[in-house]
């Protein structure tokens, strides 16, 4: 029971952490919050529904992580250099990927497919 309580307290300071400092991850969130109602109000049943609130839990998961790489990133090597760029470009690229994915989801629910 203290190692889940203790993986509670770090799940929440990291995202205290980062609704403080991260301005993607407070967007995000606050696109989470809207969607809510507009998925109740969008979808037929709650099976969608809560396919569309899930696909942006994951475009939110996945940047957290993509948060988490930068930090590290900046940590090992706050100068800009090549090999750090592209790990931060992947990880920018993983965030895309999600949004097109969350996008797609929602689009396919919004035309009835």
């Amino acid at each position: 029971m203290q190692r889940l309580w203790q993986a509670w307290l770090n799940s929440r300071d990291g995202l205290a952490f980062c609704l403080t400092k991260e301005a993607a991850v407070r967007l995000e969130i606050a696109v989470f919050v809207l969607a809510v109602p507009a998925a109740i109000l969008i979808a037929p049943d709650w099976g969608r529904r809560l396919a569309l609130l899930a696909a942006l839990l994951f475009l939110i998961s996945v940047e957290l992580l993509n948060t988490a790489i930068e930090k590290l990133c900046d940590h090992v090597t706050p100068q800009i250099h090549p090999q750090i760029k592209i790990v931060k470009d992947v990880g920018s690229a993983a965030v895309l990927v999600a949004a097109l994915a969350s996008g797609g989801v929602w689009l396919a629910i919004l035309l009835g497919l």
